[in-house]
């Protein structure tokens, strides 16, 4: 019990420092994040932007797709340009060739020193910080502005319906007049002339060093990789590798530690669903639709990398563009993992407590249609805001805002919110009688409850930015909701909510679990608050945020390492026991849990998270080789073992048809590991070989997005998807199997101990 108090002492004291640590970065995130200028004015005084239009533009390139066509300083989708790289090079490139032509003068003829001298003088030019804070002002030379308005010009008419621009239309997966409205495409410009400029000109009092730390990767500009990159990516590696050692000492000292005696018979076998549990059902069957659904969305977005506009030479993107079917696959990822986790604590806390609140059956009823109308709410404005273009107003509010993950209008967005802290509700309501009686598993059920209300209460995040919010502190709070919600606290509460279930089975001593999920926590967070940084090394963020994110990013991975040998461990120790053959495959999902959180999230995760790495990879597919096996592989299969468990207890034993549980296990298994290592890594590291020898403008360009090596690999697949996919139709089959049955009658809840003695 000291020891127990102990590590919860130090995890207040961790949780609130390192949250301390963050919201103190984000105030220097807020005080040194690129200015907007008031003005972009010539050398003879015409004006070019206004601070106005910059803001618009943001907000226009958001309600266009945004961050799901095409991205911004590395964050969004990967088959359309990172547009401010794609501006910073096409502006380097056409002030050089006017600079040329102006130096070339009459004679036609232009020596090698001569080249040399203005490609150094656009790169001085270019860098140069001419800012004046006094008067908001932004001072460009006449030939620089001639430049700015040439790829201005290109830019209009990719967003309009310039027909000479048709083909790179499609090879960058955009509809014709993606931005209807003339005004809002000259905004557009501004934003990305100011996206490119923060990423090229050099801080005040900080010759060499732009806004985001010289990314990307420009030669032509003298973008390269900082010093400070190089040097905290070397110190990340050599505190990931002290705290592996650390965390294997450690380990290694707990190694004589009892084992579980595991029971003779099921212990919740005799456990009667009650009628809030039997209303989970259908939480379970959305979570298999919504995943097939995502499934064929990553289909179809896949294949737009080949055919921006058609489907296997179908229309399709006339009624669903890449913008719509990427925000589909990406946002639904998260609902129906999200919906999983948020059942199994509605199904688990009464059998945990003894008892049925009262209309809590009703509570539960409520939050599914409640958390329905809000899926396909969002889902349907979003579509038809993108397809009817109706302006940037509606986007925020009720259409699409065009943040990856997090894209959904902010009435949906609040209305989610007010449907989470129900469900925190709920589930404090249903367990506060296990929370009140004195018991080994308390504590585990505290680390529940606690890790649900931050799961409602943090998700508030999610408003806090508005219309006219700076980019930079968009994306600082954006990393809040997605990086802290989803890979925080909903990890926090699904681990806890495995080791209860081990515990509760007896795979797993109620003491030892205790110990170790505080404990477990308490290294995951003390990485995981502060590695929130790693997102944001280059969105006109301070050399702190690289420092801080690098090594605590570092250590995120420590407590991976020892994940995947846990789960085997378990596994092992299941073996052999007759009646531990009902949960193989709620086991095995754990176990492949174990495996990709150590490969998809471990290795995949550190090799692009140090600033050395990062600095060449990010926006490239390397980035979407780490989210696939982490986030289906880890939160996906984590949902996927919940889910088992959960049906396992609401359907009679004899009637689950087991057999197609293998197939769905090991399809979903083997068909992420080919699409991730036949597909994504090899597209990841032939694009990092080119932004590294060109920059990362030729890395996202047509002539390597379409190349036949890229082009090859993104067929490659194929076999992937088709494995992957009959997993999912596998687990279809399984639920479907389920539907036509009825349902268990069982012994009163009341039968089974809240907590089994071990």
């Amino acid at each position: 019990m000291k020891s127990s108090r102990r590590l919860w002492r130090w995890l207040g004291l961790i949780f609130v420092l390192s949250f301390g640590a963050l919201g103190y970065l984000g105030w220097q995130i807020y005080l040194s994040a690129p200015p907007i200028p008031k003005q972009i004015v010539t050398s003879e005084g015409d004006v070019l932007y206004t601070g106005e239009q910059i803001q618009l533009g943001q907000q226009a390139w958001l309600s266009a797709g945004g961050q799901q066509l095409g991205t911004v300083w590395g964050h969004g989708a990967y088959v359309a340009p990172d547009w401010s790289a794609d501006w910073l090079h096409r502006e380097a490139v056409a002030l050089t060739a006017i600079r040329t032509d102006a130096q070339r003068g009459a004679s036609n003829t232009l020596s090698d020193g001569d080249l040399a001298a203005v490609q150094t003088r656009v790169r001085d030019e270019m860098r140069r910080n001419t800012y004046d804070e006094t008067s908001g002002t932004v001072k460009v030379s006449k030939e620089r502005a001639q430049a700015i308005r040439e790829v201005a010009d290109h830019y209009d008419g990719l967003f309009g319906t310039d027909p000479k621009l048709a083909k790179l239309r499609d090879q960058y997966a955009m509809t014709e007049g993606a931005l209807p409205d003339a005004e809002n495409r000259k905004a557009l410009t501004a934003f990305f002339f100011w996206s490119a400029w923060a990423a090229t000109t050099d801080r005040p009092e900080e010759p060499g060093l732009s806004y985001t730390s010289n990314w990307p990767h420009e030669p032509l500009v003298g973008n390269t990789m900082s010093t400070s990159a190089a040097m905290w990516s070397m110190a990340s590696i050599i505190l990931l590798l002290a705290g592996i050692a650390a965390m294997l000492w450690l380990h290694k000292g707990d190694a004589h530690e009892l084992e579980a005696q595991v029971p003779a018979a099921d212990p919740l076998l005799g456990a009667k669903a009650t009628p809030s549990m039997k209303a989970t059902r259908k939480y379970f069957f959305i979570v298999i639709a919504l995943m097939l659904l995502q499934i064929g969305m990553g289909a179809i977005t896949a294949h737009y990398a080949v055919e921006g506009q058609a489907f296997f030479g179908l229309p399709l993107a006339q009624i669903l563009p890449y913008t719509v079917s990427r925000t589909i696959h990406t946002q639904i990822g998260v609902f129906w993992i999200a919906t999983a986790w948020l059942a199994t604590g509605l199904y688990v806390a009464p059998l945990l407590s003894g008892k049925e609140p009262k209309l809590q059956k009703l509570g539960v009823d409520v939050l599914f249609y409640a958390l329905v109308f809000v899926v396909l709410g969002s889902t349907v404005t979003g579509w038809l805001g993108t397809l009817q273009h109706r302006g940037v107003d509606f986007s925020f509010w009720i259409g699409n805002q065009g943040l990856e993950f997090t894209s959904m209008g902010r009435v949906w967005q609040i209305l989610l919110f007010i449907g989470l802290l129900l469900w925190v509700f709920l589930l404090g309501r249903a367990l506060w009688p296990a929370l009140k009686k004195p018991s080994e598993t308390r504590g585990l059920i505290a680390m529940v409850f606690l890790s649900a209300t931050c799961i409602g209460g943090f998700y508030a995040t999610s408003l806090t930015w508005g219309q006219h919010t700076h980019y930079s502190m968009i994306e600082y709070w954006r990393w809040w909701l997605v990086h802290l919600w989803v890979e925080g606290f909903f990890e926090v509460f699904a681990t806890a909510v495995v080791a209860l279930i081990f515990t509760n089975l007896g795979l797993v001593r109620a003491a030892s679990a205790n110990r170790a999920i505080i404990a477990e926590t308490i290294v995951f967070l003390f990485g995981g608050i502060l590695g929130t940084l790693h997102h944001l090394y280059w969105t006109g963020t301070p050399t702190s945020v690289i420092a801080v994110g690098s090594v605590f990013s570092a250590l995120e991975v420590v407590p991976l390492t020892l994940i995947g040998l846990e789960a085997l461990q378990t596994y092992r120790r299941a073996k052999g026991v007759a009646w531990l053959n009902a949960y193989k495959w709620v086991i095995l999902s754990f176990v492949a849990v174990g495996f990709w959180n150590t490969v998809g999230a471990g290795l995949l995760g550190f090799a692009i998270n140090p600033p050395a790495s990062l600095y060449y990879v990010q926006g490239l597919n390397m980035t979407a080789a780490h989210g696939h096996a982490a986030l289906f592989g880890v939160y996906g299969m984590l949902g996927i073992g919940l889910m088992l468990f959960c049906l396992r207890g609401l359907y009679n034993r004899d009637l689950h048809a087991d057999k197609y549980l293998k197939p769905a296990f090991w399809s979903l298994n083997i068909g992420l590991a080919m699409m991730v290592f036949l597909s994504l890594l090899p597209a990841g590291i032939y694009q990092a070989y080119e932004s590294i020898t060109k920059g990362l403008w030729y890395a996202r360009s047509p002539e390597v997005i379409h190349s036949k090596v890229m082009e090859t690999l993104v067929w490659l697949r194929v076999p992937g998807d088709v494995v992957f996919a009959a997993g999912s139709l596998f687990l279809g089959i399984y639920a479907l199997y389920l539907l036509r049955r009825p349902s268990s009658e069982k012994a009163p809840i009341g039968a089974i101990p809240a907590t089994a003695k071990r």
